[in-house]
């Protein structure tokens, strides 16, 4: 199965649906692989999925907001992302209501039945127009589905899955995750409660997530072949440490867990701890994978205040509930315990939901329509929810160090004081956050990804701390994305069959693909 194909100089036409046995299957990292395998060979690629679910978002150059995972198959593509890759994202305010983000625009709160009783429907022909227009302007799109093809309840107002295959008439390649275990059960059983014209389009299979010897999974691979008629087109082996961009937000358990699997050594003595409150619907937690990035960083989620103790900075990420979340510090006297260490001079930093939590006050008859709440009181700052949302990809200095990062909120922040302005305009211009003492707040998701502010922030902290802890010079967190996504697209390119992946690309659905009963009830 390591099949290699080079794209002569032609124009790779048409696309690939990747789909999956479950959510978390692999499928946004196999399409970022692909993407990059593909670019790597000269193909003009883009990444698309129709409809997201995720906390987890990005701002275009635009001022689109559209699924982090989707920025990150685009930067796996080596295309700027856009509002046409993620046409549909669904931002959860709870657990039976979403804001819904079309073109990079919200347009409102929809519970899930409402959503699925008529507006996803209606939302078809705008997202087979935006792959349409993708497949105009480039060689090959890669789709990602979501969830599973086979949820038999959705399927009639599907637009994501099995819907935009057949709406647009690309081949499915199914990904499952035999770490989970029952992989060969799940694809049979995908296929076989798909109809008999959603099945014509699963041209084959791909195990993600394989330990061990692939010749003991051979006698599978080849009973599944003569089971359904298709073929499995890979094999990809469990890989640790990618770290890439997470889609729906990390799995609970949460207590406990380390960002990255693997802390590197210390560039000084000393390591440095942060503790990230796992606050409810908890957004764009991957800010912090800058800092999990930086030799002798430890990256932890807590939700009990005990465990900010041995903390060397406390980080309240951002939220799509942010009074929701400030009760849930109450509750579990997190609030109480950040307020002493503040009070004590030890390193404590809000982004976004979380800087506007370490103000005085919150009006909110947007987000939550709770009135008006007492915020931490830890920052001079009064933070006003607004109807319009703010969308915009900032840049400044902090800290004598050029910053970049995005905007994602409601929260409308009047600073009314503090020692300084988080950042500047360079020029003595405050342009967002404050900091007092040594809490440090701001609005700007992303901003630590610029290497110097995030040393230069870190060295700051390591001397509040009172640790001897020295940031490594030379960390380049793109260079580390890139490194991340290059392993991707070998995955691809040494345990996929190519040859086969590339004749999908170029000749669409095979012919012939058989019937695989019950199919759909």
């Amino acid at each position: 199965m390591n099949g290699r194909s080079k794209v002569s100089g032609g124009t790779v036409g048409g696309g690939l649906l990747v789909a999956g046995t479950t959510s978390d299957a692999g499928k946004s990292v196999v399409t970022a692989g692909i993407c990059r395998w593909l670019v790597r060979q000269g193909v003009r690629v883009a990444p698309f999925k129709a409809q997201n679910m995720s906390l987890n978002s990005f701002v275009t150059r635009e001022g689109a907001e559209i699924g982090r995972a989707q920025a990150m198959q685009a930067a796996a593509a080596r295309v700027e992302p856009t509002a046409l890759m993620n046409p549909v994202l669904l931002k959860p305010g709870g657990d039976r209501s979403s804001q819904v983000v079309l073109l990079g625009k919200p347009v409102g709160e929809l519970s899930a039945r409402g959503y699925h009783a008529g507006r996803q429907e209606q939302l078809l022909g705008t997202v087979t127009d935006c792959l349409a227009e993708l497949r105009r302007t480039h060689d090959a799109v890669i789709c990602e589905g979501a969830g599973s093809p086979a949820e038999i309840n959705l399927r009639r107002t599907d637009i994501v899955n099995m819907g935009i295959a057949r709406a647009a008439r690309i081949p499915v390649v199914v990904v499952g995750d035999i770490d989970r275990g029952g992989v060969f059960a799940s694809f049979f059983g995908t296929t076989a409660l798909l109809s008999k014209e959603d099945q014509a389009l699963v041209a084959g299979y791909l195990v993600n997530k394989f330990r061990g010897d692939v010749t003991l999974l051979e006698p599978g691979l080849e009973m599944m072949r003569r089971l359904s008629g298709r073929p499995t087109l890979g094999v990809l082996p469990f890989a640790h440490g990618l770290g890439i961009d997470e889609e729906d937000g990390l799995r609970f358990s949460l207590r406990g867990a380390v960002r990255e699997s693997v802390v590197a050594a210390p560039h000084g003595a000393d390591v440095l701890r942060v503790a990230v409150a796992a606050v409810p619907l908890m957004s764009n937690f991957t800010d912090v994978d800058a800092l999990a990035a930086e030799p002798g960083v430890v990256v932890r989620f807590v939700d009990r205040a005990e465990e900010l103790a041995d903390a060397d900075l406390v980080v309240l990420p951002g939220t799509r509930g942010t009074v929701r979340a400030l009760a849930w510090l109450r509750e579990r006297g997190l609030a109480d315990a950040i307020v002493r260490r503040a009070a004590e001079g030890r390193p404590v930093l809000g982004i976004c939901g979380g800087f506007q939590m370490l103000g005085e006050r919150i009006e909110d008859e947007v987000e939550s329509r709770a009135g008006t709440v007492e915020g931490l009181g830890l920052l001079p700052v009064r933070v006003r929810f607004a109807a319009e949302k703010t969308l915009a990809r900032p840049a400044g200095v902090a800290l004598g160090e050029p910053v970049e990062g995005y905007e994602i909120h409601h929260g409308v922040a009047e600073v009314t004081g503090g020692d300084e302005a988080f950042m500047s305009d360079g020029r003595g211009h405050g342009l967002d956050g404050c900091r007092v003492g040594s809490v440090w707040g701001t609005h700007w998701h992303g901003s630590l990804e610029s290497d110097g502010f995030r040393r230069a922030f870190l060295r700051r902290v390591a001397a509040d701390a009172g640790r001897a802890f020295v940031p490594a010079p030379d960390t380049s967190f793109a260079g580390l994305r890139e490194e991340q996504l290059d392993r991707l697209g070998d995955l691809i390119e040494e345990h996929a069959d190519t040859d086969a992946l590339l004749r999908l690309i170029e000749e669409g659905v095979p012919e012939g693909l058989p019937f695989v009963p019950p199919g759909a009830p």
